[in-house]
């Protein structure tokens, strides 16, 4: 089954990114990604603009709401994804990740041509 990790991160995280691959940040995450092509679980993913990039889009009530930035502010911002392929919900992750399992069924009907 596949599962999608939610990496949540601070704005002093989102600035590191820009320190350079050895950073203790930048470097903790290369290893940990190393880690998950070695097992072959990782699947794909990818780390994402900060929330100044973000447009959320609603509809309500039969009209399309378009907002600039995120839905709900808070201390710390979705700041990427790893999609892995597992045998079962506890082998994911534990910590301050949240973790959802891929409707692949919705996926593939979606993609459908």
């Amino acid at each position: 089954m596949q599962y999608v990790m939610l990496i949540y991160e601070t704005p002093q995280d989102f600035e590191t990114r820009g320190s350079g691959a050895g950073h203790p940040y930048i470097a903790a995450w290369r290893a940990y990604h190393k880690a998950l092509v070695a097992s072959g679980a990782y699947v794909g993913g990818a780390p994402l603009q900060d929330t100044g990039t973000a447009t959320t889009v609603q509809l309500k009530e039969g009209r399309r709401r378009v907002q600039d930035g995120p839905f709900a502010e808070a201390k710390e911002q979705l700041g990427g994804f790893i999609i892995l392929d597992l045998p079962s919900l506890d082998t994911a992750a534990t910590g301050a990740i949240e973790v959802r399992p891929v409707d692949a069924e919705a996926h593939e009907t979606v993609m459908a041509p």
